[in-house]
């Protein structure tokens, strides 16, 4: 297709709404407000709201897809709906997708997979690249939100995070780079066919991070390493079940094992830039009030 013609068809493409599944997570949330800073139209989907999306109601499925001709997809962990779903979305005339899947998928023993995460996130890998349209996919590591509205917030709050993993670091990427990726690939045409492993510059240890988080906040913050058995045990005493809390555990061993310590180019390939730092995460939540006392 000559450069003209894609154009054209970019242009054709941005009269039509965006879709962005998952639009009140951490990624969805971020992309919907890009998206809409740069006047484009959008089609916010979530369970609840004025566009109403359920993975598990396939009912809410044509509405949501009525129209749109480029998809961001947030699966939903531990299924198998994304195909599916795919395959609907090109019988609504979709053209472009960018679906949201996960750092280390393709690295063998990178994780315990009791509960079918990594099979579901292959399946929707191999679907969007089996689709016969445009798709780019992208592949986070930790999220840096998770120390302000996610796995590790209320710990950080409360301001001791006590967690199984040792010295482990890893190379946090902000939420915000995340969706700058997506909104590229969405809006562009130079990303079809491109995966793209998402990082922060450089690891960071969970007593740097909070050290970090500290300093910008000015509150006492400190990081507790703990044996897996005796966070599995602070969690059963919480009320958790202990397979449960097991599978917590589970989900720190990669952090404790350094296996998300590496940093990938996929921030500067799909923007020309550099991923923001740990650093500038925390300041700017600080800023905008992300730990409230």
């Amino acid at each position: 297709m000559d450069r003209l013609s894609t154009s054209r068809l970019t242009g054709a493409m941005s009269e039509h709404p965006i879709l962005v599944t998952g639009a009140t997570g951490k990624s969805g949330r971020r992309v919907v407000n890009q998206l809409r800073a740069r006047g484009l139209p959008v089609r916010a989907a979530a369970r609840s709201g004025r566009h109403v999306f359920d993975w598990t109601d396939r009912g809410t499925w044509d509405a949501a897809l009525e129209g749109v001709r480029s998809v961001y997809i947030v699966q939903l962990d531990g299924t198998k709906l994304v195909r599916p779903f795919v395959e609907r979305a090109v019988r609504h005339g979709v053209r472009r997708i960018v679906l949201a899947s996960g750092r280390g998928i393709d690295l063998p023993d990178y994780a315990k997979d009791s509960s079918g995460i990594l099979e579901g996130l292959l399946d929707s890998e191999a679907a969007v690249r089996e689709s016969g349209l445009e798709w780019t996919i992208s592949r986070p590591g930790w999220f840096a939100q998770n120390f302000s509205e996610g796995f590790f917030a209320d710990a950080v709050r409360a301001g001791e995070l006590r967690l199984p993993a040792g010295d482990g670091a890893a190379s946090f990427v902000d939420a915000e780079d995340i969706a700058a990726v997506v909104v590229a690939a969405l809006t562009e045409d130079r990303h079809a066919g491109q995966i793209y492993e998402l990082s922060g510059p450089r690891a960071v240890t969970l007593t740097e991070a909070v050290a970090t988080i500290s300093k910008a906040t000015g509150r006492d913050i400190r990081y507790v390493p703990l044996s897996v058995a005796d966070y599995v045990a602070e969690l059963v005493l919480q009320g958790l079940p202990p397979a449960d809390a097991e599978a917590f555990a589970d989900v720190i061993a990669p952090l404790r094992e350094g296996r998300d310590e590496y940093v990938s180019d996929g921030v500067r390939r799909a923007l020309g830039r550099p991923p923001r730092t740990f650093a500038e995460f925390a300041e700017s939540t600080a800023v905008a009030g992300g730990w409230p006392a």
